[in-house]
């Protein structure tokens, strides 16, 4: 790779780190779109190339944390783990499987998180609590369905996890945060394995992608905190589907 291709893949970086700071989400989610749209990957090339940048962030961003709050050991640990092992079973599966179906798979997955934020603009907020609406084991069974999107599609688990803790577990959006990063930590690491080693990676293209993210990602939250919430969701939604509708003319062309 010649110097002006990483000087263009650490910007790109850059401006994907920016907006994964400005919607909360890290830069995978809105990084593989734009590997398939801008460079004509396959989706599992641009998925796992996107986690190079996916991982050094939400390890960074669980130090970070960790430095400030207190995440439950109980609750973190089962998260993790069942995160880790449904992420690594259905990264296996995903290696596998028809490029195509695998990107259609990844639209649809687009759309439907943006419906459901669409839907959590409207719900009614409830309390946050220190205790958990409902018995904790049931975290593994939230760790498991985010580890196994995660592990599908190559995106950390939090932009599952912390909605679901905080709308249905009743937590603080603090604790959600800390929570969803020690799911993603384990599962995003184990799924960039099993991508690199069935060669679903381009790491020339990913280490400069994720230089560009580290050192960009805190202006994307300095933005997010001076708008408000409402129109930070409406801007991720429009986005979502902006990214699903790219997606499929890309695979309606020729």
């Amino acid at each position: 790779m010649d110097l002006l291709a990483i000087v263009f893949n650490l910007v790109l970086g850059a401006a994907l780190g920016t907006l994964g700071g400005l919607f909360g989400i890290g830069g995978g989610l809105i990084a593989i779109p734009a590997l398939g749209v801008l460079f004509g990957l396959d989706q599992q090339l641009a998925q796992g190339t996107a986690l190079v940048m996916v991982v050094p962030n939400v390890l960074l961003a669980l130090w970070r944390y960790h430095q400030r709050n207190r995440i439950d050991a109980r609750y973190a640990g089962l998260l993790a783990a069942t995160g880790f092992a449904c992420a690594w079973l259905a990264s296996l599966f995903a290696v596998r499987v028809d490029a195509s179906s695998m990107r259609l798979a990844f639209v649809a997955f687009l759309l439907v998180l943006a419906a459901y934020n669409v839907a959590r603009m409207f719900m009614a907020k409830t309390a946050a609590s220190s205790e958990l609406r409902h018995p904790w084991p049931w975290l593994g069974v939230l760790g498991g369905a985010a580890g196994a999107a995660g592990g599908l599609f190559g995106v950390g688990g939090a932009v599952i996890a912390t909605p679901v803790l905080t709308s249905v577990f009743g937590t603080t959006q603090v604790a959600a945060q800390g929570l969803s990063l020690a799911l993603a930590a384990p599962s995003t690491a184990v799924t960039l394995a099993t991508y690199g080693l069935h060669d679903h990676v381009s790491w020339a293209m990913g280490l400069p992608l994720a230089a560009g993210g580290l050192l960009s990602i805190s202006w994307g939250v300095r933005l997010a905190h001076a708008l408000p919430e409402r129109v930070l969701r409406s801007l991720f939604c429009a986005f979502l589907v902006l990214c699903a509708a790219l997606l499929l003319m890309k695979q309606a062309g020729p």
